[in-house]
C-alpha cells in the first residue's frame, strides 16, 4: 500500500507527517520552507508513492476563514493540479497547535524543544493525519 502524507501549512514553514505503508500509524516526517513544499512533495512522491494528501484547513472557532485560509486554499488548488492522481483531503486543523504543545509536554520534551516551531509544526501535522485516519 501507499502512504498518506499530511500538511500543516504556514506562510514560512510547513510541517509534514506521513503514515506507514499500511496506513495505520502517523509519524512526523519533516519541516520545510513553504516555497520549497511542491519540490519536496514531488521528490517524495517519486520515492514513496502517495495514496492521498491531507491538508489542515485553518478555521476560527466560529468556523470562519482565517488570515491564512486563502493561502491554504491556493495550496490545495496547486496540489490538485500537480498531483492529479492523488486525492487531496481537507481537514479542520483547529486546536492542533495547542494539542501539539500538550502532546510534547506529555511526551517529556524539554522546554527548549517545545519552543522549536519546526517541531510544533511536525507534531501538528501528525495530529492532523491521525485525525484523518480516525475519521475514515
Amino acid at each position: 500500500m501507499s502512504r498518506i502524507l499530511a500538511i500543516d501549512y504556514g506562510n514560512k514553514r510547513v510541517g509534514l507527517a506521513v503514515t506507514d505503508p499500511l496506513q495505520l500509524i502517523a509519524t512526523p516526517l519533516d519541516t520545510v520552507h513553504s516555497k520549497d513544499l511542491l519540490t519536496y512533495l514531488k521528490a517524495y512522491h517519486q520515492r514513496e508513492p502517495l495514496a492521498a494528501l491531507v491538508v489542515g484547513m485553518p478555521k476560527t472557532l466560529l468556523n470562519e476563514a482565517t488570515d491564512s485560509t486563502s493561502a491554504v486554499v491556493g495550496l490545495v488548488r496547486n496540489l490538485r493540479r500537480e498531483f492529479p492522481e492523488v486525492p487531496v483531503h481537507e481537514i479542520d486543523e483547529r486546536y492542533t497547535s495547542r494539542m501539539a504543545h500538550a502532546a510534547m509536554l506529555a511526551g517529556g520534551l524539554s522546554k527548549k524543544d517545545r519552543r522549536d516551531k519546526a517541531t510544533v509544526d511536525r507534531v501538528s501535522a501528525t495530529i492532523i493525519l491521525q485525525s484523518f485516519l480516525e475519521s475514515r
